[in-house]
């Protein structure tokens, strides 16, 4: 098999969906790799270092995508990509359907199969995206200190407090796997955190496992509470597939203090705020009813050398599987695969996509 791997166009996005090693590896199982020029260099990944592992360099993504069987990304197609995909051709990349139905209906266009890396699961875990979301998850504290500061719009709070002050007050919602990084980043600079979460299970796992955040049911009434004192407020849920739903009102965030802070992680899928919008790293935020946004729909990207890395960790056993087996026999060794396929020959194979845009489902095999 040919697989292609494409210079990623969207927009401050420096990560590379294949490291040099995991290239030489596919060519010592028979498997051909074509590179776009300068494809790894946002990750430290210059073209010699392909060219080392045995991967041929092309200098237009066309060519890429003109001779690959098997196309690798990392962030969903962008409309100048789109007429390149074809039939025949596998697409393995992450996708985010939900939160875009012209991107939808450009692979049903197209022929496409699709394979998300965000809708595989095995035992109700999310294995291809939890790496990125451990990333987005520790990054979002970061980046939320950052915009509290008075020079960057912010309230002027420290989160750490220091003695004989309180620190600032974070509050998350979703005790997933980017809530649970989030919250153990803001407990780790001293904050006053809270993290709430439908489950009763995991929020009785994180009483125990993280003995500095306290933990709340998440209901409407508990976040309107909340809110109110808070300094930082995280979005952090996740519906697999699924668009996320809209927690976090306009009439919430009016009780936030001046210069607070939201970040909501979850704008990929669109967004669990009703005032979030994407945004990106050349121009992260934006203030709505007082309250500083940052709502980057990339955010692993700014530390594009660790999240390649990471991502390519568990991404590419399953790359290895569809370049020996093709798709029918890969899903066979490993059925979670059946999961990901978003798009096959035009049908729209993914059930909480079609719901998200009212459209067709049809079985992936």
């Amino acid at each position: 098999m040919i697989i292609g791997v494409p210079k990623e166009i969207k927009e401050q996005e420096q990560r590379v969906a294949l490291l040099p090693s995991a290239a030489n590896q596919l060519i010592r199982h028979g498997h051909s790799v074509v590179v776009e020029k300068n494809a790894g260099v946002g990750s430290g990944y210059p073209d010699e270092e392909y060219i080392k592992a045995g991967a041929e360099i092309c200098d237009q993504a066309k060519e890429v995508f003109t001779r690959a069987d098997m196309i690798v990304k990392v962030k969903e197609p962008r409309e100048a990509e789109f007429s390149l995909l074809r039939k025949g051709q596998i697409l393995f990349t992450y996708l985010h359907l939900a939160a875009s139905k012209s991107l939808t209906e450009a692979l049903l266009k197209s022929g496409v199969t699709a394979v998300a890396y965000e809708t595989i699961q095995i035992n109700n875990r999310l294995p291809l995206l939890e790496p990125m979301s451990e990333i987005a998850g520790r990054m979002s504290v970061v980046m939320g200190a950052n915009f509290l500061a008075k020079y960057n719009g912010g309230s002027g709070v420290l989160l750490g407090g220091v003695p004989g002050v309180l620190p600032g007050r974070v509050v998350v919602v979703g005790g997933g796997t980017s809530g649970v990084n989030a919250a153990r980043m803001a407990t780790g600079l001293g904050a006053d955190m809270t993290i709430l979460d439908v489950d009763l299970e995991r929020l009785r796992y994180l009483d125990l496992a993280m003995g500095n955040t306290n933990t709340l049911y998440s209901s409407e009434a508990n976040l309107h509470e909340l809110v109110a004192d808070c300094d930082l407020l995280i979005g952090a849920v996740l519906l697999p597939g699924a668009k996320a739903p809209k927690l976090i009102t306009r009439a919430m965030l009016r009780k936030m203090k001046p210069g607070s802070v939201l970040v909501d992680i979850s704008i990929d899928q669109g967004g669990c705020a009703e005032t979030s919008r994407p945004t990106t790293h050349l121009d992260p935020v934006y203030v709505e009813e007082g309250v500083t946004h940052y709502c980057v729909a990339n955010m692993p990207a700014a530390y594009a050398r660790t999240a390649t890395q990471a991502l390519t960790n568990v991404t590419y056993g399953y790359v290895e599987l569809l370049a020996d087996l093709d798709l029918e026999g890969a899903c066979k060794k490993q059925p979670a695969l059946i999961g990901g396929i978003n798009t096959r020959d035009g049908r729209l194979t993914c059930w909480a996509v079609a719901e998200a845009h009212g459209l067709k489902y049809e079985s992936p095999l």
